[in-house]
């Protein structure tokens, strides 16, 4: 979620996931994935730089909500173990 503000200076709180297009010409127009639209002061570049800083966020916090949820006790699907083609080249060529 992202807080920006609408042109009557009320702030605003926008899920940035369902942000399909911004906008910039006079206004800032975000359209919605639903098709909304809906004006806001900022310029594009610093809704674009506010969308980038929340997911940073959020995925910076990744690592450290999964091993809390780990070390508490819910049950999590084990992690796939993931190889490149050249991981497995090596691994053939160290066995064989």
């Amino acid at each position: 979620m992202i807080q920006l503000t609408r042109l009557n200076d009320q702030p605003l709180t926008v899920n940035s996931d369902l942000i399909k297009f911004v906008e910039g010409a006079h206004d800032t127009v975000l359209t919605l994935i639903n098709g909304e639209k809906v004006v806001v002061r900022e310029r594009v570049e610093q809704v674009i730089e506010r969308v980038i800083q929340f997911r940073r966020a959020v995925l910076t916090g990744l690592p450290m909500m999964m091993s809390t949820a780990a070390s508490t006790g819910p049950a999590t699907s084990p992690q796939p173990n993931i190889q490149t083609s050249a991981q497995k080249e090596k691994e053939g060529a160290d066995r064989g």
